[in-house]
């Protein structure tokens, strides 16, 4: 968010806390990008704050709670704070306990890929309405075929991108592996190592398709660890998320810092992994 809209959010986060009781002096910005997750302090609670507009926090609410319930690792919403949206100045506001780190150092393979696989467990439970991964790849598709949103783009790079996730798609599709409800991204970044062990966060990337899926997003020598993986799936899966990831730091609207540094490495990844 722009500096002029955090303001407004920090503000709407406080606004929310007063009436549940919870004191808030101090606000600590963890993350911003499409939505600011703040640490509030003293009542020592997360709140995730995104433009009315721009946001799936009624679904990431109910999915949490359920995920819960079915013995997922996933964060829990603060229970001071009512399991519920709330909405002020044009912001929605969630609260979610927050987690102190346990580890100063990348959480073990073994425990990444066990949490994972807990998850991807839990989820065969929950019957959630949520898109297939291929409509993120129909996105990256109308990126690219979008002048004016991608505009830096070279003509060879826009070639070399779509080429990528034509290839991954069709060997997605010929693999034929078995479909389930998936984290989406579950990247070092929503993951978090606490006293009870990996917990997943950031939900609304929820989607549908096959485990190597997620595993993609993982570092690789989790999938070392994570039983019965398609290793030519899974090597379809990486090439497919990273063109779609990369494909969306041209766009210029894309709002992710050294966003356009971080496509650069990536588009010369792809080339490499697709000889």
């Amino acid at each position: 968010m722009r500096a002029s809209e955090a303001s407004r959010a920090v503000g709407a986060a406080r606004f929310v806390s007063s009436p549940l009781g919870l004191i808030v002096h101090d606000v600590m910005v963890l993350h911003n990008s499409n939505k600011l997750t703040l640490r509030l302090l003293p009542c020592d609670v997360l709140a995730r704050v995104a433009p009315v507009d721009d946001q799936i926090a009624e679904f990431e609410v109910g999915l949490a709670q359920r995920l819960a319930e079915a013995g997922c690792p996933v964060a829990a919403l603060d229970p001071r704070g009512e399991a519920r949206v709330h909405e002020r100045d044009g912001f929605v506001v969630t609260l979610w306990t927050y987690y102190e780190s346990v580890a100063t150092h990348d959480m073990a393979p073994d425990d990444y890929a066990l949490a994972l696989a807990r998850l991807h467990s839990g989820m065969r439970k929950v019957d959630a309405e949520t898109p297939h991964f291929t409509e993120r790849v129909a996105h990256a598709q109308r990126l690219l075929a979008d002048r004016e949103r991608t505009p830096d783009l070279s003509d060879v790079d826009r070639e070399l991108l779509r080429d990528a996730l034509r290839r991954s798609v069709r060997t997605i599709g010929e693999r034929g592996g078995g479909e389930q409800l998936l984290h989406g991204e579950p990247h070092p970044g929503n993951v978090l190592a606490t006293r009870c062990g990996p917990v997943f966060i950031d939900l609304e990337t929820c989607c549908r398709g096959p485990v190597e899926l997620d595993l993609a997003h993982a570092p690789e020598d989790v999938a070392v660890h994570y039983p019965g993986v398609d290793q030519e799936l899974l090597r379809a899966c990486r090439i497919l998320v990273l063109a779609v990831v990369t494909t969306w730091r041209w766009d210029r609207y894309d709002q992710y810092p050294r966003g356009r540094a971080m496509g650069l490495d990536w588009l010369g990844r792809i080339r490499a992994a697709l000889g």
